[in-house]
């Protein structure tokens, strides 16, 4: 596998480590074994399906539920969790009153950034994302990742230069036949 490394603030004083994409399937399996109820989206998600493109963090579409959240926490609350999107990048370490209040979570994991979104462009909330996934297996694990279908239609509603490149690929996969993806 190829490692990549996970986007960081220009604060930073030094770059981290470079994350192996290992790393991003285990943090896939921390969150099935805490039975956190999520959808595999974005990057990791299209390369799944065989998209060239190189991700550099785990998007997730969580359920918002104060006790899925609680299952979160408590998934990567030992990998030393920090909101990567504040300065001085602070402790994830919440409360359940501020767990009631998460709408969105980027966080820097020992094993790798994790984008934990309430909801996804294109399609909806986690109950509306969660009715277009399907079931797949990955390293042993069960995932529920985004339909190809559905992830094109979100890539396409995102419409940055990098979704414009994913969903060109993924409609190139989406025209081969199955027994080749």
């Amino acid at each position: 596998s190829r490692p990549v490394k996970p986007q960081t603030p220009c604060s930073s004083s030094k770059p981290p480590p470079a994350i192996d994409v290992v790393d991003f399937i285990q943090l896939l399996k921390r969150l099935s074994d805490y039975q956190v109820e999520y959808v595999l989206v974005g990057g990791l998600a299209a390369a799944t399906y065989g998209s060239s493109l190189v991700t550099q963090d785990v998007d997730v579409c969580v359920n918002l539920e104060l006790a899925n959240l609680i299952r979160l926490k408590k998934a990567v609350i030992d990998l030393n969790p920090v909101h990567r999107l504040t300065p001085n990048h602070l402790k994830f370490d919440p409360s359940e009153s501020e767990l009631s209040c998460v709408k969105n979570l980027s966080l820097q994991t020992d094993l790798g950034a994790l984008d934990c979104l309430g909801q996804i462009k294109g399609l909806g909330d986690y109950q509306d994302v969660e009715a277009r996934a399907e079931n797949i297996q990955l390293e042993g694990i069960t995932v529920r990742i985004l339909s190809l279908e559905a992830l094109i239609e979100a890539k396409r509603a995102m419409d940055r230069p990098k979704d414009q490149e994913t969903v060109r690929q993924l409609k190139g996969i989406q025209k081969s036949p199955p027994e080749n993806r």
